[in-house]
């Protein structure tokens, strides 16, 4: 029987799964799929979890309730032999190591936060790529209310000077989500005044939002500012430090707290270096996302370099991997069937980045611009139809509601953390469960 394996959970995995599922009888092929995590992310909503506007379990949704017979391991994968045409793999929980072959390999893998080696910035940074790091920028920010509220003026802006580096989705998303944040919860914090918070969103191009219409980064900019945000752009960053940030024009900014979205990389897996890469590391496929000079390889969505023609490749967005995925299935079953694999194409149905306090910029088909509340009505209506699951949808759709009734929460939560289990066991009158014997 045709082994397939897919590596990875998010779009573009759980979407090569679901097509082959309808496309594949169980005895034409056994079908596996690897995944760090047992649930697939919807991305586009994460600055929401980090400002509270969402719970984190709103925006996950279970692996193994998207597929049917497509077999689930939950594993880090370690490496893949090109040669031996194995996949090497940890299992998450209990760190057993284990190898599966395959005649076919999805590639799927994402890609990872990109600091690009400047100095200071690794290990002083928070980025926003993961559910972990969303409740981690959540709870930082709440932790320097706490803080501020209770120290002196010079101390209180410093605490709450914040930088956000990147003036692309991502970090225009976060930065109208954090502005909404403080401005919504200052009540609960008598000694912290509007004008303590500094926001500063730095661009290294001409205006934000680049690549879009520039009228969707002029009025993102206008609107942020409206809220008391200071965008800079036309300056890149030099590096960082336990005290704040420098950027290129030698203009420093006293900060503790500096978000990183400023770019990307493809993750690159151990045994897979010989496969042909882009300039920034993805994998570079065919039209029909087959590896060449690699038979049975593919490779779609964020690690993937996919031809869009005349030397150019498709963006690595989810709008993109969700489409991608579909075809490159549809390709694995014709190649099977020894038949013509097809080319991907696909014209993009356009980009939205909200901005928080119901506005938001869209670009349209045929880069028609919408902004303001329509465009923050039509982000909203389409992540919520592409959210998977009715119960995700239903989550979602009542805390968008109980938004507009009531503050967020300031609740700072360290369920995961090492010292919350020792002190939740401290309390209960048990060893810390590292101790246990």
């Amino acid at each position: 029987m045709t082994r397939i394996v897919i590596l990875g959970g998010g779009f573009a995995a759980i979407g090569v799964a679901q097509r082959l599922e309808r496309l594949l009888r169980p005895s034409d092929a056994e079908l596996t799929l690897i995944s760090r995590e047992n649930f697939s992310l919807f991305t586009p909503m994460l600055p929401e979890v980090s400002s509270g506007a969402l719970g984190t379990r709103d925006i996950v949704t279970p692996i193994r309730a998207q597929i049917r017979r497509t077999h689930f391991i939950l594993a880090d994968v370690t490496g893949v032999d090109l040669a031996k045409r194995e996949v090497s793999y940890a299992h998450t929980l209990t760190g057993v190591t284990e190898r599966i072959g395959y005649d076919q390999l999805v590639l799927t893998t994402g890609a990872s936060t990109s600091t690009f080696g400047l100095p200071g910035i690794p290990e002083r940074v928070f980025a926003l790529k993961t559910l972990e790091d969303a409740a981690i920028l959540r709870n930082r920010l709440i932790w320097l209310l706490e803080l501020a509220d209770d120290a002196g003026e010079l101390e209180r802006k410093k605490l709450l000077t914040l930088v956000v580096v990147g003036g692309g989705f991502t970090g225009v998303e976060t930065t109208g989500e954090m502005a909404e944040l403080f401005r919504n919860v200052e009540r609960f914090y008598p000694n912290v005044r509007p004008g303590d918070v500094r926001i500063v969103l730095i661009e290294g191009g001409a205006t934000l939002l680049p690549g879009l219409p520039p009228r969707m980064g002029s009025y993102a900019e206008k609107f942020l500012r409206k809220r008391g945000v200071e965008v800079v752009t036309g300056d890149g960053v030099r590096g960082a430090d336990d005290e704040g940030i420098e950027l290129l024009s030698g203009r420093r900014i006293e900060t503790r707290t500096i978000v990183w979205s400023a770019g990307i990389k493809p993750r690159v897996l151990a045994g897979t270096e010989s496969l042909p890469r882009s300039k920034n590391g993805a994998i570079l496929v065919n039209p029909d996302m087959s590896v060449s000079g690699f038979s049975g390889i593919w490779a779609c969505g964020d690690c993937a370099a996919v031809p869009a023609g005349a030397g150019s490749f498709y963006p690595p967005t989810a709008q993109h991997a969700i489409r991608e995925a579909p075809v490159l299935a549809e390709n694995i079953v014709w190649s099977l069937r020894q038949k013509a694999t097809r080319p991907f194409h696909y014209s993009s149905l356009g980009m939205m980045a909200s901005l928080g306090a119901r506005k938001a910029v869209a670009q349209l088909p045929g880069d028609r611009v919408l902004t303001g509340f329509l465009a923050w009505f039509l982000w909203r209506t389409y992540y919520l139809a592409r959210l998977p699951g009715l119960d995700r949808k239903l989550r979602v759709a009542f805390d968008w509601t109980l938004e507009l009734l009531f503050p967020r929460d300031i609740s700072e939560l360290r369920v995961y953390t090492r010292r919350a289990q020792s002190s939740a066991a401290a309390d209960a009158g048990l060893l810390p469960r590292d101790e246990n014997p």
